[in-house]
């Protein structure tokens, strides 16, 4: 039996900023009687309450965790600093939010990282629950640590740290590994730890780190990444969904107690992008496109409001208004909830993509907020080396349809430091966003017109054309943004109405060093995390100096320093880290792409041209999925007046 631990947390609660977020309790959770499961899940998403609770994938894992009989699944978040120094001090371990109970009694960590700068949230984890950081010094009675999450990909800088992870879709895996637990531990046990992480690792969709030697050259490149025990496969493959309205997860979504960072009712409404764009590892790791077909989405969106009682309804994936079935979605939904006032959401919408009657469907129940749009690159030469297809006449087009039909707000993400990008490249983000507010102010007549230009900087990351591609240096980033914020501020006419927002260069390495590395960047990990590393995601907890010191202590040794990480070009010929990871995408397929970056050649969307052979729906046996299916949303009946009860 495992006890809760909140008597002894109960008392710590009034000593810390927002206890609320670790009470539990929320609408929808799920506490089940410990006794009566043989299988026992805790599922962490590495970051503070206010961000980990309104993640999808963990919520949806979570429940699908808890349909099944003799399964439970409870959720665990990073503590802050504030409340770490009294569990160290009352011997408090790290517990799950639900059922408070210690996370070393699980079965299995399962740990979603949707970015590497949580990596020293997951060690302060481990260290307050208990369970010794590195898989060598674990036995039988410590839960598997098992990663998830797009920075899963490449799992390699946490592989000391991992008893396991899986690429790709959650949903299936789970279940499967749930099984495969079920079964080793009705058997007695055999084998110990080992044998139930070879038994995972050899259905080949389970990464087993310990089974792999990394064998490097003398010049620290890796030489080749080799099983070390016979049956465990030479190449792990990604999981894939296939029929999304099989899995109309979270069917009873998650209500936060405290302020989260979206107080909405979320459904992911297809999977999967081609759109091609080169630095984007969501989009290629996520291939093929699987739409949630419209009368799936409307099911959902009706149980999961009348579930939640939310006000607004987020319509998620990597471009939303490209489901085939858009328009009417919109238009369906804000027919049906116009009485309630429900608001709809998208994600930012692609330029080319948007048209004002989905706009209208979007804001006619809730607030008319501002528009964000995403053209990524200043200069049309540098959106043709990222395949970002969208011309500034289409911006500007674009921009004139919204703020003639009375927005006063628009907003503009860009990249700092794409491959070939030159200061002339950055500039022109300058010139326009004061085009965007030229033609705000001629469309709409009015001098309130806003544009607010957000630029970070890029990351290249694995499994996409821009792997081998060298990363802009922190100085360099940094200069280059000065450069323009000097020229948006110095213009007299147009500057005022415009807003600029950037990140240094600084976290930027510090991801790049994460998100390419291989296993000899654990030892930095650890360094940091013992120096007080947390929360690097947040820009009051990061700091770069701490990072550079353990990079300097540490890297030495093996002969490799952060710009070997960061600001080195890779060749066709080197080793990457997470070679032996199969995201379906032939190598070759994106050195070819990366080619094209270079001589600033664009691609098409291969779900409306001939295929492009990048390896994903032969290789996987699937295919793009898409509609339109010719269906309207649910049937809608007259409301009676009296009851007030939601329309089916």
């Amino acid at each position: 039996m495992s006890e809760s631990v909140f008597p002894q947390l109960e008392a710590l609660l009034p000593h810390v900023q927002k206890p609320i977020q670790y009470v539990g309790g929320e609408l929808n959770s799920t506490v089940k009687p410990w006794e009566s499961c043989d299988v026992r899940w805790s599922l962490m998403y590495p970051d503070a309450y206010e961000v980990g609770l309104p993640n999808q994938g963990v919520m949806i894992l979570y429940e699908v965790l808890n349909e099944q009989e003799g399964v439970l699944a409870e959720r665990t978040y990073s503590v802050w600093p504030d409340l770490e120094a009294l569990m160290r001090e009352h011997n408090v371990p790290q517990f799950t939010v639900d059922g408070h109970r210690p996370v070393s009694a699980f079965d299995v960590l399962g740990v979603s990282f949707s970015t590497e700068l949580g990596y020293t949230n997951l060690l302060t984890a481990l260290d307050l629950a208990g369970i010794p950081l590195e898989v060598k010094d674990r036995t039988e009675d410590h839960p598997l640590i098992l990663a998830g999450g797009h920075a899963a990909f490449n799992p390699e800088p946490i592989a000391d740290f991992l008893d396991c992870a899986v690429v790709g879709d959650g949903e299936q895996a789970v279940l499967e590994i749930t099984e495969i637990i079920r079964t080793w531990k009705n058997e007695g046990r055999p084998g110990g730890r080992d044998e139930l992480l070879f038994r995972l690792a050899k259905t080949g969709s389970v990464y087993v780190p310990k089974f792999y030697d990394v064998e490097y050259l003398a010049d620290g490149r890796i030489s080749r990444v080799v099983p070390n025990r016979s049956g465990v496969p030479w190449r792990v493959s990604k999981h894939t969904v296939m029929d999304l309205d099989e899995w109309p997860y979270p069917k009873q979504p998650l209500v936060p107690l405290a302020e989260t960072v979206h107080e909405r009712m979320s459904v992911e409404i297809f999977r999967g992008c081609t759109r091609g764009c080169r630095f984007c590892q969501a989009g290629m790791i996520t291939r093929p496109v699987r739409e949630r077909s419209i009368t799936g989405i409307g099911e959902m969106v009706d149980k999961g409001l009348k579930a939640t009682g939310f006000e607004e309804v987020g319509l998620l994936s990597l471009s939303s208004a490209d489901h085939t079935e858009i328009g009417d979605i919109a238009k369906g939904l804000a027919d049906r909830y116009e009485e309630d006032k429900i608001g709809l959401s998208l994600p930012s919408t692609r330029v080319d993509a948007f048209n004002i009657d989905l706009a209208n469907e979007l804001t006619r129940n809730g607030r008319r907020s501002g528009l964000t749009f995403a053209p990524e690159g200043g200069s049309e030469r540098i959106r043709k080396v990222i395949n970002k297809m969208v011309s500034e006449e289409d911006l500007i087009r674009t921009v004139s349809t919204a703020y003639g039909n009375g927005w006063r707000q628009v907003k503009l993400y860009f990249m700092c430091g794409l491959p070939t990008e030159t200061d002339e490249d950055v500039l022109q983000i300058g010139d326009m966003a004061v085009n965007v507010i030229a033609e705000g102010r001629k469309v709409s007549g009015q001098n309130d017109i806003r544009c607010t230009v957000s630029i970070g900087g890029f990351v290249p990351k694995p499994h996409t054309p821009f792997q081998w591609a060298p990363q802009l240096s922190a100085e360099e980033t940094d200069a280059r943004l000065e450069k323009l914020r000097d020229k948006i501020r110095g213009d007299k006419k147009y500057g005022r109405s415009i807003g600029f927002r950037y990140h240094d260069g600084k976290p930027g390495i510090v991801e790049g060093l994460l998100s390419r590395g291989d296993r000899r960047v654990g030892a930095v990990i650890r360094a940091v995390y013992e120096g007080g590393g947390r929360f690097d995601g947040w820009r009051e907890h990061f700091s770069y100096d701490r990072w550079m010191q353990a990079a300097e202590a540490t890297l030495p040794q093996f002969g490799v320093d952060v710009a070997w990480y960061t600001t080195r070009e890779r060749t066709y010929e080197e080793v990457l880290p997470w070679d032996h990871l199969d995201s379906g995408l032939d190598k070759d397929w994106l050195w070819e792409d990366w080619q094209d970056a270079l001589d600033e050649t664009e691609v098409e969307d291969c779900r409306w041209t001939p295929c492009f052979d990048c390896g994903v729906c032969p290789q996987l046996d699937l295919d793009i999925q898409i509609g339109p299916t010719g269906k309207k949303l649910l049937p809608l009946s007259v409301k009676e007046p009296a009851t007030g009860g939601n329309a089916r």
